[in-house]
């Protein structure tokens, strides 16, 4: 295989490598989150009920009454599609999206990867309750996949790790569109408006080079009210949001202050010097890495976990465990997440190679990218998410969230015995060609 503009002379972006650092941490918290979330439902009770408090916010004569895991899930993971739309944005820019041939395979296997476990599914359910739960079985979750592919994966899976990222982008891509065109009821065309309005608003400081940050967080604010009102789900609104802050490589004439600035300090070490220089290096550095440093934290340590623990807890009962054996929506999310992503990424990726459309890093091998294509079909965050807007009935949730944890961690098994089997064959390892960076904290003292 041809080396491609992934990674030029095997090396890493220095964006891509703060996203994967943060998302395989992440990945721990998420199990134990979802563990605790089972715990709860079957050995401590009130699971469900806690969840369904309500909570509401007034102002004026407006109020807005969710309960608390509606707040989570219309709310906090908001920032999660942020983030999201951050990470396409830099990555399409900066990272390992440029270029055509770059983005080629990973999105062709993406693509895949979407249209064979959806397929799959509604072979089994086409004409059953479930038919509009196709949507589950799409997703990859990237902070799991990326902490597994850390423990089962070859022995240098660098390369392997930027094309799942670069895969799961796409993935996070087609299931957000699934969730605004396909998961939307009801549409309130004033509300809708109202948040087209605003995005054109954002859109206007965008060019207009206007980055203040509470101008953004207050127009942002009344979008996601505007779109939840509408009845179109706020995940848009992160998504969007995050592609339109701006991301660019440091320029010369930034870099060219940074030194004025540092040679001045060093020269007269005052405060007011120490600040110019401060404000220099923050400057040089686009809003779009600025606000992922910010968002990324948060979003993979409380708000994933958080939402893991309030839509995880399903009651495993011999009743629930029954039921979900022979139904075929449970049978329609395994299948989907394990041979319908097996499939669906293998045979995307060998079109893109086969036609010469894309091209993968020379360092990779058949082996470990197959076995890539396995862990990919571990999903979790979006298709717990896709659950809360396609099912009602609480006992098809319940057969819903069987499949995916059953699902789930049959892929890792999956993506582990293909790893173990032919992943290490032939692979090498390439130099990152990243200076080490000193220790934390890298802000300066308040």
């Amino acid at each position: 295989m041809a080396v491609t503009t992934l990674t030029e002379r095997g090396e890493l972006s220095r964006a891509a490598r703060s996203f994967l650092a943060t998302e395989s941490g992440s990945a721990v918290l998420l199990l134990v989150a979802a563990v605790a979330a089972l715990l709860w439902a079957n050995l401590v009770g009130g699971y469900e009920d806690f969840w369904h408090t309500p909570l509401s916010f007034t102002v004026g004569g407006a109020d807005l009454t969710l309960d608390l895991r509606h707040w989570v899930n219309d709310g906090l993971m908001v920032l999660f599609f942020f983030s999201v739309g951050l990470e396409i944005s830099r990555e399409m820019v900066l990272g390992e999206l440029r270029g055509i041939r770059a983005l080629a395979a990973p999105t062709i296997a993406a693509i895949g990867g979407l249209v064979v476990p959806a397929g799959i599914f509604l072979l089994l359910n086409a004409d059953g309750p479930g038919a509009g739960a196709w949507g589950i079985a799409i997703s990859t979750d990237t902070a799991v996949v990326i902490g597994v592919l850390a423990l089962v994966g070859p022995r240098c899976p660098d390369q392997l790790r930027v094309f799942l990222l670069a895969l799961a982008i796409v993935d996070d891509i087609g299931a957000v569109a699934a969730i605004a065109i396909f998961y939307t009821d009801d549409v309130d065309v004033v509300a809708l408006l109202l948040a087209g309005a605003l995005f054109l608003a954002l859109l206007a400081l965008r060019f207009a080079r206007i980055w203040r940050t509470p101008l953004y967080v207050v127009i942002g604010v009344l979008m996601w009210w505007a779109t939840l009102r509408s009845g179109v789900h706020p995940s848009v609104v992160g998504v969007a949001m995050g592609l339109l802050v701006n991301a660019y490589a440091p320029r010369p004439e930034d870099i060219q202050r940074v030194q004025t600035a540092g040679r001045s300090f060093l020269v007269d070490p005052t405060a007011q010097r120490a600040m110019a220089a401060q404000a220099a290096v923050t400057e040089a550095v686009s809003p779009n890495e600025r606000l992922q440093m910010r968002v990324q934290p948060w979003t993979g340590y409380v708000i994933v976990p958080l939402f893991v623990l309030a839509n995880a807890g399903v009651l495993l009962s011999g009743e629930t465990i029954a039921a979900a054996l022979t139904s075929t929506i449970t049978l329609g999310i395994i299948a989907g997440l394990t041979v319908g992503k097996l499939i669906g990424v293998t045979a995307g990726t060998w079109v893109a190679l086969r036609t010469g459309i894309g091209r993968v890093p020379d360092t990779l091998r058949w082996g470990q990218l197959i076995g890539g294509a396995g862990l990919a079909g571990i999903g979790f965050t979006v298709a717990l998410f896709v659950t809360d807007l396609a099912l009602d009935d609480e006992a098809l949730v319940n057969q819903a969230k069987i499949g995916i944890l059953a699902g789930s961690i049959l892929a890792g098994l999956i993506g582990w015995t293909i790893f173990r089997v032919a992943g290490e064959r032939g692979g090498q390892c390439a130099p990152s060609g990243l200076p080490v960076l000193p220790p934390r904290p890298w802000r300066p003292p308040d």
